[in-house]
């Protein structure tokens, strides 16, 4: 075969459609892995690459989208990614034959959000893929689907290391026109120009018009363009997807792809060979203009992110009262959890509040659906606290219930409602609580949602769209200290702390050792860390906690001291041993954070007065 790169200086090439659209229609169920077809049903592998070839594909990709140890791992078949990239080339090659080329197609791994996966094992499951993929010999490799610079870059620069094999770069885009990372279109295909992609361009997420509009931000550039775009926008029915955009229409705007600088065009989700024969059809005799040499010169030269948003496009808050970041650094500073109720009552919630904030807490911190328990929204709450009470609320935001759409739509609402204190957890699993069935979503881990948050922060939204005003969030992790190695604890920190964490709050301590060895383990830290105080209710409830309830560990003199009390006295000596507690903590750390047992704010109350007292602060009723 001819180089893919001279034959695109002269053609435009009409690529294949969707694989998955084609085997599920051929009954292959969801839930399996596609890519293991290429070993267990090469046949039917086969036969879908031969419908797109008989209907006039000329490129054709292996079925290995989805083929790195990551997406493998998740159906036991991370040993096998040299064996399916190898066979899907193999498949696709006694398909073409040689009336066309086949490019290696490789999907992008973190998928806009698995940013917990270090350019490191990056590079290492790029390389093992794309290796086996060269290897068994293609004519050229498709990057497809990727949603944000660094990842594409990572990627390139494998391939640039294993071959110089003709390389295609394709975002997934919607209509914002900027990556997940904040560049613009035209940043975007000069630093992967630069970097050695031949070909750049889109596709999936949107069908032909969005992919048009993307198309003309970048189409002076002289790059030549690739366009795989989805059969319009995805209709749910009766448990299936389904796409509305017809094959004629697919053919109409094949011939505004190639006047927009396309060189390859095929289809993406929901596609089929007949709409890859009407685009076969429509530029059977269009003749394309040769490609100009792209100047170098002329491309934009992004040097970073916060550079391409620092014209001022999103404009901040003046933030007019300390945060408990700038508090604590000056005194010592108290947190008190309240939990949301588990129905529709919430006059004691309230109640417990204005006498918090009679004591003079610093932050009424709500959590969110703890132990995944239904209760009352603490947005909700958080915001009559705030305008009946004036406490400052500070919410727990969990990566359980919310998916990355749900997730950014709850911080806009708290920043609306000028909630601007949040903590970031990962939030128990949904099967231990009162709702068995429902999904833990987790799209985002603790790690990524602290990012994003901070992201927000940058005027930035979720999708990489840049946003009309920044938000403004003080960003929380939580930390648990009750751990056998601690040292590997506070790495764990690092992390969260290098993702944009201004502060720690950690969950309940009961060895007055342990404050002093957290102070020594965080000495190096710079931002605050809240150490967590929960007096005991009760010998029963001392027992549930250290027993049943994660990252809580009692001491056996603490659970000696409350064994059989119940009631008052439990109560009684539950606040007492929470106050030898406190003399050590307020020694180490300005910052206490006090969680409130089953609604009884008084201890708690009472509590608090008690480091105003040892600190010498004198409140104002």
């Amino acid at each position: 075969m001819a180089d893919l790169r001279e034959v695109l200086k002269n053609e435009v090439i009409i690529g294949d459609g969707a694989m998955g659209t084609q085997l599920y229609q051929m009954g292959v169920p969801v839930g399996v892995s596609y890519e293991e077809l290429n070993l267990t049903s090469p046949e039917m592998v086969k036969d879908v690459h031969r419908r797109y070839i008989e209907a006039g594909a000329r490129l054709i990709e292996t079925n290995t989208f989805s083929a790195n140890y990551v997406n493998l791992s998740k159906y036991g078949l991370e040993d096998q990614v040299e064996a399916i990239n190898r066979a899907g080339v193999r498949v696709a090659r006694e398909a073409m034959g040689n009336k066309g080329f086949v490019v290696g197609a490789v999907g992008a791994i973190r998928a806009g959000k698995r940013a917990d996966i270090s350019a490191a094992k990056l590079n290492l499951y790029f390389e093992q893929q794309i290796s086996a993929l060269v290897g068994e010999g293609i004519d050229g490799v498709l990057l497809e689907t990727f949603y944000d610079v660094e990842e594409l870059v990572i990627a390139v620069r494998q391939v640039k290391k294993l071959t110089d094999l003709p390389i295609i770069c394709q975002f997934a885009i919607d209509d914002v026109g900027r990556t997940f990372d904040g560049f613009t279109m035209p940043e975007a295909f000069s630093i992967l120009h630069k970097e050695g992609a031949d070909v750049i361009g889109f596709n999936c997420r949107t069908g032909p018009n969005g992919i048009m509009r993307a198309m003309e931000s970048v189409q002076n550039l002289g790059i030549p363009m690739s366009v795989f775009p989805n059969a319009g926008l995805a209709e749910y029915v009766d448990g299936e997807y389904r796409y509305g955009a017809s094959a004629e229409y697919f053919g109409q705007s094949a011939v505004r792809f190639a006047d927009l600088n396309a060189r390859i065009i095929g289809g993406c989700c929901g596609t089929t060979p007949e709409h890859i024969k009407a685009m076969v059809s429509a530029l059977d005799t269009y003749e394309a203009a040769p490609l100009t040499v792209v100047d170098d010169e002329l491309l934009p030269v992004p040097d970073s992110v916060s550079e391409t948003l620092a014209d001022g496009s999103a404009a901040g808050t003046i933030r007019t009262d300390p945060t408990i970041v700038d508090l604590v650094k000056e005194r010592h500073t108290v947190i008190v959890e309240l939990d949301p109720p588990r129905d529709l009552d919430i006059q004691k919630f309230l109640t417990g509040a204005k006498s918090l904030k009679k004591a003079g807490v610093d932050a009424l911190t709500l959590a969110d659906n703890s132990l995944a328990v239904t209760r009352m929204s603490n947005m909700a709450l958080g915001y009559l606290a705030k305008e009946q009470t004036g406490l400052r609320p500070l919410i727990h935001i969990a990566c359980r219930d919310r998916n990355m759409i749900g997730t950014q739509s709850h911080l806009m609402g708290f920043d609306a409602l000028g909630i601007d204190h949040v903590l970031a957890v990962t939030g128990d699993p949904a099967r231990f609580g009162d709702l068995p069935d429902s999904s833990s979503v987790y799209d985002l881990t603790s790690f990524e949602i602290i990012r994003m948050i901070k992201q927000l922060n940058s005027g930035i939204a979720f999708s990489g769209k840049p946003l009309k005003q920044k938000a403004d969030f003080i960003v929380g992790a939580a930390f648990n200290p009750n751990v056998k190695y601690l040292e590997k604890a506070v790495q764990r920190l690092e992390k969260k702390i290098a993702a944009g964490a201004d502060y720690i709050m950690t969950q309940p301590i009961y060895d007055p050792k342990l404050f002093v060895q957290l102070k020594e383990a965080t000495s190096h830290l710079d931002i605050p860390i809240f150490v967590g105080i929960m007096p005991l209710a009760s010998g029963r409830n001392a027992e549930y906690l250290h027993n049943e309830v994660p990252g809580i560990q009692l001491s056996d003199a603490v659970r000696e001291r409350m064994a059989g009390l119940e009631g008052e006295e439990g109560r009684k000596v539950g606040t007492a041993i929470a106050k030898e507690l406190l003399d050590v903590a307020m020694e180490h750390f300005n910052g206490i954070y006090i969680m409130t047992p089953f609604m009884f704010y008084g201890m708690s109350e009472e509590l608090t007065h008690y480091v105003w007292e040892k600190s010498g602060r004198v409140i104002k009723t």
